[in-house]
């Protein structure tokens, strides 16, 4: 059972499924995309994931893709002895997710990640195996207790639409995408069609991986009016309520050094007023008409 928030942490909830109760899980998780490749000293990984699950920050996503698997060992060695208080996402490749190659797959993470279930299983990005063929094997993984949800990653709206006609597609708990203040392409079409269905967004790279969106005046002006950084307003930005004041959207920036993974965890604390959220919209327009889905 995955460690509950406390009750004032901004959260999103996935809902119950046939086999699991609704979770609420914090706006902010952690990611760990270019873990396992030399960047960073090891140690240095596995204390920031520890670090941000001391925080708060109990969302973990992974994938067999990261690293070669080496990401997933990152992980594993973060969690030790502390399985209980994460919740752990992790991807398979397309070309693994066939009946019998995703269930291998799924295995081979599990051995990496050193636990006997994922929370969330995902299929990384559409691919040429049949949608049913990766379902059926997701829905095995769930009987046998492998995984405990499942869903998707940068899948666009008529992915989403070809999957929720799939027998069990109905059931993806979350769709994994690109989303931050300088790439709001899933506005246009995707995000409106996921709140009609009552799916949460998981943002993968929500502080634009360094780009001009830090360096923007706008985007600075507001972080010094706030007396935070510029990346803690693009992380309350991806993670902003909706009108109705609910979150729907999850974010999970990767972060090694621990002043970067306790200002993760601040952000989520950190709420934009409707003027600085018209002056960011001003500076970064979402766009007027569908864009190819945004991937990186």
């Amino acid at each position: 059972m995955v460690k509950p928030l406390s009750p004032d942490t901004p959260s999103v909830t996935l809902s119950a499924t046939a086999r699991e109760p609704a979770v609420a899980l914090p706006a902010i998780g952690q990611g760990s995309w270019h873990m396992g490749e030399n960047r960073a000293p090891r140690r240095d990984e596995v204390h920031a994931l520890q670090h941000g699950l001391d925080l708060g920050m109990t969302l973990i996503d992974t994938a067999e893709m990261y690293a070669d698997g080496g990401a997933e060992e990152i992980v594993g060695e973060a969690l030790r002895g502390r399985r209980d208080e994460a919740f752990l996402v992790s991807k398979v490749y397309p070309w693994n997710a066939g009946r019998q190659d995703a269930i291998a797959a799924c295995e081979r993470s599990l051995q990496r990640l050193g636990t006997d279930y994922l929370d969330l299983y995902l299929l990384h990005w559409p691919g040429s195996v049949p949608l049913e063929e990766t379902l059926e094997a997701f829905e095995y993984l769930q009987a046998q207790g492998k995984i405990r949800r499942y869903g998707v990653s940068n899948f666009d709206v008529d992915d989403m639409q070809s999957l929720h006609a799939v027998p069990g597609g109905d059931a993806c708990s979350v769709n994994q995408v690109l989303y931050h203040l300088g790439s709001r392409g899933i506005e246009h079409s995707l995000l409106p069609w996921q709140r009609d269905q009552g799916l949460p967004t998981m943002a993968y790279c929500p502080l634009a991986q360094g780009g001009r969106e830090l360096k923007h005046p706008e985007v600075r002006a507001i972080a010094d009016a706030f007396g935070v950084s510029p990346a803690q307003v693009l992380l309350a930005w991806a993670t902003r309520p909706t009108s109705d004041g609910q979150r729907d959207v999850l974010a999970i920036p990767k972060a090694v050094q621990p002043a970067h993974v306790e200002a993760n965890a601040a952000a989520m604390r950190l709420t934009l007023d409707d003027a600085s959220l018209e002056r960011l919209d001003a500076a970064f327009p979402a766009p007027s008409r569908k864009p190819p889905l945004d991937i990186v």
